[in-house]
């Protein structure tokens, strides 16, 4: 490849992520913005925006999309499969806290592409590793239905990211370490 072919195609990838970057932001405040204020905000042309995505609705796909290969690439170097299943647990659920608080408006999303499919079936995939290692090693009990625990862990990590206003304190290493001793122990007093 050229260098002038590699200059253009950083630069195209800039502006792409330039867009999806205003466009969540944008989206997050307003969920009825128009191309034109998500042009005006990623400091682009609307001409722009619609020659790299067709409509709307592939823009919010592949916002999607990018929000969630940054999901599997955070499960992954939590190393579910290598590191303890509590340290792996520990590192996915702060490094997914950090990518889930800056895409709120993408990661809410239902319709989704293909690769997004795919990135979100590798992530439930790896967090059903983890956890059949930490019941192998007696961290869960060996009667837990671990499709349920997955789901219960994935709602905790949702509600924290989404579901409280956020405030200064929010450390994504406090709040992992808190998903994990309530999906661990709950809130029982035993």
């Amino acid at each position: 490849m050229a260098d002038g072919d590699r200059r253009l195609r950083a630069d195209a990838e800039r502006s792409i992520r330039s867009i999806l970057e205003a466009a969540e932001r944008i989206l997050s405040d307003d969920p009825n913005a128009t191309m034109e204020q998500i042009a005006e905000a990623a400091g682009v042309a609307r001409t722009t925006i619609h020659r790299r995505f067709a409509n709307r609705d592939a823009l919010v796909r592949s916002m999607a999309d990018a929000a969630w290969q940054q999901v599997r690439e955070a499960v992954e170097q939590a190393r579910p499969d290598t590191a303890p299943p509590l340290v792996a647990l520990h590192q996915a659920t702060a490094n997914i806290l950090r990518i889930k608080s800056g895409w709120p408006f993408a990661m809410g999303q239902l319709a989704v592409a293909p690769t997004t499919a795919q990135a979100q079936a590798d992530v439930f995939a790896a967090c059903d590793r983890v956890l059949v290692r930490a019941q192998q090693v007696g961290i869960i009990r060996a009667d837990a239905d671990l499709t349920w625990t997955r789901r219960v862990y994935i709602a905790l990590i949702s509600e924290t990211a989404h579901g409280a206003p956020r405030t200064t304190d929010d450390d994504p290493d406090r709040l992992a370490a808190r998903i994990i001793d309530t999906l661990l122990h709950g809130v029982s007093g035993r």
